[in-house]
């Protein structure tokens, strides 16, 4: 709701529809008897004040009539929508599960129906089934389903490879609950938004066939058998006619707006922090204190929460300085990336993100109007992605895309911007770069399109940059390059660096500063030179797991046993009890972050044992 009453389309068609829905509730009580009220008197009236839209040809009022005839409306485009989404949801999510060769008939056949036009199709189903209210019906219900099969064909193949509806395959559930409990569940959402919309196509589909006399039949009207009734008088009384088509199209408009701006809400990404989330109890929440002045990043007790009770990142705070590099590491789902994302501003929905601060360059980004965030994002901050062939646009060339950063953020021109490409893909270190910017990103090696992404970064002046496992695919002598290359751009910018990775190894060659993270909170933060001496048992168990030249290769690698809580199995105490060799009883109250050490240097960890 917050969305839709955000833009002038979101209000408009909330407006048309809740009234739509209000006339449908309330006319026929209100106005009934007054539509049916037959005056001899005043047959085939134009306006006036007694009849604003004039009168039909036995005398009754034009404006009440349609002011009753929304309930029948709204009602048949209601059945004809639901009767078409669940017959073309079924089409559509049948091939996922059928045998190839079924799969391949039921595909024809929504292809067939999708490339037949829609409104043949229901005027055809309309004089088969039989003319009237429920010919109509099933009429518009028929030329909507091909749409609903054809989307949901399309979202369902992109379940149908998932691991679980493999599993489920394998284990021998049958199609019919494959089809409603692993794959219509997980791609419900865009097809509920699409039946919105749908439901306006409805409303003008049914207006249109009682129009054409194959819909609704006398005595019972509905909006498109008043605009028919009316359209033989149109050209001597024009206002006759005005009142059921303002009706249709107003309405039809509405659904529609309302459609389109509930998908738009849906897909967006908002990744804007929200107030504070309320952690349990045993949660150790530090005192917020004053904002760092001298701070690029500072964020307290940043949580991100997913419905379900998942929460990946829980409590976090982060403080980087400028010219700082501060690696962030720890297994697979520790919430290392989606605490990256929520800095971005990259959470996908509907994830929820919420902290007590979360302030870049100074700016507290909760409070800022969404231009002005975007602009201090875009130009501030610099995202270097895991797999640079995802975050270039295949279809684009890498120029273009580089300068579109200075186009949008800093208002250059296309010959000023294409230039600053080429030379910020030549300070990488590219060779030929005015070459390379013509070129797309499947012509570039691995190694060099993440290159083009840090130039991406460099496009404008970033003041933090954040790389999120920019080596995981590379291969060794690349990925010292790029090491290379991030250390030479935060000494030459002064930037903050936030280096993500599950490798320790990597981080205590690059980095000034580590933060370990487990089941999405810090565990220890400390300075890279005393990772040999860290205190708590997870750090401990991450070093001792990195082999060197001294490893014993007669005896298995070091490694940590059990695995690391998914975020909704996470309980209120310490996270790492089950694997950890010093867990005591009151392992059970989960650890605050504590200052460790006789002598600080910015070491805390969390943890009771540790020594």
């Amino acid at each position: 709701m917050r969305h839709l009453l955000r833009s002038p389309a979101g209000i408009a068609g909330t407006t048309l529809v809740a009234l739509s829905v209000l006339l449908a509730v309330v006319g026929p009580p209100i106005w009934g008897a007054q539509a049916e009220r037959i005056d001899p008197a005043a047959i085939l009236q134009g306006a006036s004040a007694a009849h604003p839209l004039g009168t039909d040809s036995l005398g009754r009022d034009i404006l009440a009539r349609v002011l009753v005839a929304g309930r029948l409306s709204l009602t048949l485009a209601l059945l004809a929508t639901l009767a078409g989404a669940v017959v073309g949801t079924v089409l559509g999510a049948l091939p996922s599960v059928l045998p190839r060769r079924a799969a391949r008939l039921v595909t024809g056949t929504v292809n067939a129906l999708v490339a037949f036009p829609g409104l043949l199709l229901a005027m055809f189903t309309a004089v088969v089934t039989g003319l009237g209210a429920r010919g109509a019906v099933l009429g518009i219900g028929a030329a909507i389903a091909p749409g609903f099969a054809r989307l949901t064909q399309t979202l369902a193949a992109s379940v149908a490879g998932a691991d679980y509806v493999s599993a489920a395959r394998m284990l021998g559930v049958p199609r019919r609950r494959v089809v409603a409990v692993h794959v219509l569940p997980n791609i419900a959402e865009p097809l509920i938004l699409n039946l919105t919309q749908a439901l306006g196509g409805a409303l003008l589909g049914l207006a249109g066939m009682s129009f054409l006399g194959l819909g609704v039949q006398p005595p019972s009207f509905d909006w498109g058998r008043l605009l028919f009734d009316g359209f033989s008088r149109i050209y001597a009384t024009p206002v006759v006619a005005l009142g059921p088509a303002a009706a249709v199209a107003l309405a039809g408009i509405g659904f529609n707006l309302l459609g389109d701006c509930l998908a738009r809400a849906a897909a967006r990404t908002d990744a804007r922090p929200g107030p504070a989330v309320p952690l349990p109890p045993e949660a150790d929440i530090e005192p917020l204190g004053p904002p760092d002045p001298g701070a690029v990043l500072e964020v307290r007790d940043l949580t991100v929460r997913f419905p379900g009770g998942v929460t990946p990142v829980r409590g976090l705070s982060l403080t980087l300085a400028p010219g700082e590099i501060t690696g962030l590491v720890g297994e697979s789902g520790s919430g290392k990336s989606l605490t990256a994302a929520a800095i971005g501003g990259l959470v996908p929905y509907p994830g929820e993100v919420s902290a007590a601060r979360l302030r870049l360059c100074g700016a507290d980004l909760g409070e800022l109007g969404d231009r002005e965030r975007r602009r201090l994002l875009g130009t501030s901050l610099a995202m270097v992605f895991q797999d640079p062939m995802a975050a270039l646009n295949p279809a684009l060339r890498i120029g273009g895309q580089l300068a579109e950063v200075a186009v949008v953020h800093q208002g250059a021109s296309r010959a000023e911007a294409q230039a600053r490409a080429v030379d910020r893909l030549g300070h990488v270190r590219i060779p030929e770069p005015a070459a390379r910017a013509r070129q797309h990103p499947h012509e570039l090696s691995g190694g060099m399109r993440q290159r083009a992404v840090i130039a991406m970064g460099l496009m404008g002046t970033p003041r933090l940059i954040v790389a999120d496992e920019p080596t995981t695919a590379l291969d060794v002598t690349v990925q010292r390059h790029i090491l290379g290359l991030l250390h030479e751009v935060t000494a030459e910018t002064g930037a903050a660096t936030l280096f993500i990775s599950h490798d320790i190894a990597v981080v205590a060659e690059l980095c000034h500063r580590v933060v370990v993270m487990y089941a999405g909170r810090v565990v220890e933060e400390l300075p890279v030179d005393r990772l040999p001496s860290a205190a708590h048992p997870y750090t401990r168990a991450l070093v001792a797991s990195l082999p060197d030249l001294e490893t014993d290769r007669s005896l298995p690698l070091a490694g940590i046993p059990g695995r690391q809580p998914s975020p909704a199995e996470v309980g209120p105490g310490c996270a790492f009890a089950d694997r950890c060799p010093l867990a005591r009883d009151r392992c059970a109250e989960r650890p605050p972050l504590m200052p460790y050490g006789p002598e600080g240097r910015g070491h805390r960890v969390a943890c009771w044992e540790a020594s």
